[in-house]
């Protein structure tokens, strides 16, 4: 049996079937920055609290750096989303969700690649490993 311990489940589906209502509105093949401007619209319309292109402190060795990231999405102070359109979702992409996951300690996080066919083929949901209980799963 699949656990949601943080409740994301539902508000990831939320967000998925706000990128999926852009991609059919307006398909692949245009620059991220356009699927990010409609994908906030989508959000905000939902009524979701969004914040775009929230700094995410960085620290080494305990100190924190000057240099900031900016996440694409911070949606319900909950999930990190992040967007492409790109031919592939490649490895580091991946990586990159995983990576601010653990500089905000945030529970899940989307990676929407909106240059598919189907949108559904282009997101990957990543869980936060740092948060996931051992023994959790059920048998």
């Amino acid at each position: 049996m699949l656990q949601d311990p943080h409740g994301t489940n539902a508000l990831t589906s939320r967000i998925i079937g706000c990128g999926v209502h852009v991609h059919r509105a307006i398909g692949p093949g245009l620059y991220e920055n356009v699927y990010a401007e409609c994908l906030d619209y989508e959000l905000r319309l939902q009524g979701l609290r969004v914040e775009r292109e929230r700094p995410v402190r960085v620290t080494y060795r305990g100190i924190a750096l000057k240099s900031r990231y900016y996440a694409d999405f911070i949606v319900e102070d909950t999930a990190i989303v992040e967007l492409k359109a790109v031919v592939t979702l490649a490895d580091i992409h991946g990586r990159q969700i995983l990576t601010l996951l653990k500089l905000t300690g945030l529970p899940v996080g989307l990676l929407i690649n909106f240059n598919v066919v189907k949108l559904t083929n282009g997101v990957r949901r990543i869980v936060n490993p740092q948060l996931v209980t051992v023994g959790s799963a059920n048998p």
